[in-house]
């Protein structure tokens, strides 16, 4: 089998993954204030949950269509424009909301734009990782992706510390959104056709979105099911006076760190020993739940750490399994599959548990940790086929 260089499906990784790093500083930064913010605006825990879990649904649900459109046309440069842009403007737009629902409406239309391009740019980075390995390609661009997400929270956490605001905190994320729209320029004219960064490519395992993968999807949904969204956990940090506001983008910091060293280690992992490293972070992580909605500033701490474990797994070696899993050709419409079945249920178990939060947190904790470890036998049977 005849591969391009190392070093040249290296340095495509490296810039799309600068990409992210800017993109990740100006979303990850507005994120790790959306819940308190929608609090001091005036929403409910429940409000909360189905703004978070819509726009996790739309922000995955999306992606169905947009990763058949870039397999059926081609066009995966076009969409991934189309979708930074979206993405990252809606972001400087909060500083403009007054009132929960249009901040609301500005939160869900930058899930919107990383619908668009995300299978898209998931199936370009697909090629490079032939090379490269498939559990390090992807967990060295989650790595610089995590990256942006530590410091973009650690920006809005200073800008708050100084008196700020969080108008002011959603304003200068302006700046690195305008940093990532310049690389991802010049990673379109240096790589016109990704495509080619995967030579002599063969299918691995199946022809098409087979049986296995429909048992992963399984899996995977379940994972969705029960993860809490981070706006809840916020939010809850602010109700209960776990941490100060200025604290939570801190902490939020500090579970991107743990995500990236997660999407590092569990990526070799996966290179390694396949996916046994993914049931081995899947059972780790769901334990977050455990902590975070305990009182105390350490308990949140540690849950978060574990709650970036699994967020690390989850953009770096679930997106290695279905590279291995699928034929090129066809990889934007797995990835765009995966994240709609995803994102329906992670839309689903945020509203439900947004509603436990509301009247029973032991029944919250319940819930999550049960949804989640149920994906391990469905993953150990996968692992044994």
């Amino acid at each position: 089998m005849n591969l391009i260089p190392k070093r040249t499906a290296m340095a495509f990784i490296i810039l799309m993954g600068i990409v992210s790093l800017f993109a990740d500083m100006t979303y990850e930064g507005a994120r790790s204030i959306s819940g308190q913010y929608l609090a001091i605006l005036g929403a409910s825990g429940t409000v909360v949950g189905i703004v978070a879990g819509l726009g996790e649904f739309i922000g995955y649900g999306f992606r169905l269509i947009s990763g058949y459109l870039s397999d059926k046309t081609g066009k995966y440069w076009l969409i991934t424009f189309i979708g930074y842009i979206i993405n990252l403007f809606a972001v400087p737009l909060l500083a403009l909301a007054g009132n929960w629902p249009l901040a609301a409406t500005f939160m869900v239309l930058e899930r919107f734009g990383k619908s668009i391009r995300t299978p898209a740019k998931d199936a370009m980075l697909s090629y490079a990782t032939k090379t490269t390995g498939r559990g390090w390609g992807f967990g060295l661009h989650e790595a610089m992706d995590q990256t942006g997400a530590i410091i973009g929270p650690l920006i809005v956490s200073a800008i708050l510390y100084y008196k700020g605001t969080y108008q002011t905190s959603f304003a200068v994320l302006l700046i690195p959104a305008l940093c990532a729209m310049s690389v991802l320029v010049l990673a379109r004219i240096l790589y016109p056709q990704p495509k080619d960064l995967e030579i002599g490519h063969t299918n691995l395992q199946t022809e098409g979105l087979s049986h296995k993968y429909r048992l992963y999807l399984v899996a995977i949904c379940l994972i969705g099911l029960g993860y809490v969204d981070f706006a809840l956990i916020a939010y809850h940090f602010e109700k209960a006076k776990v941490v100060s506001a200025a604290w939570v983008p801190v902490i939020f910091s500090i579970a991107m760190a743990s995500a990236g060293l997660s999407a590092i280690v569990f990526g070799r992992l996966y290179d390694k020993m396949g996916i046994a490293s993914l049931i081995s972070a899947v059972a780790l992580s769901s334990l977050f739940v455990l902590f975070v909605f305990l009182d105390g500033f350490y308990f949140a701490l540690i849950g978060m750490v574990l709650w970036g474990i699994g967020i690390g797994a989850q953009e770096s070696v679930m997106r290695a399994v279905i590279a291995d899993m699928v034929p090129t050709d066809r990889r934007g419409t797995a990835y765009g599959t995966m994240n709609f079945w995803f994102g329906l249920f992670w839309f689903l178990g945020s509203a439900f548990i947004g509603y436990l939060y509301d009247i029973s947190i032991p029944a919250l904790i319940a819930f999550s940790l049960i949804s989640q470890l149920l994906a391990l036998p469905v993953l150990i049977s996968l692992k044994r086929k």
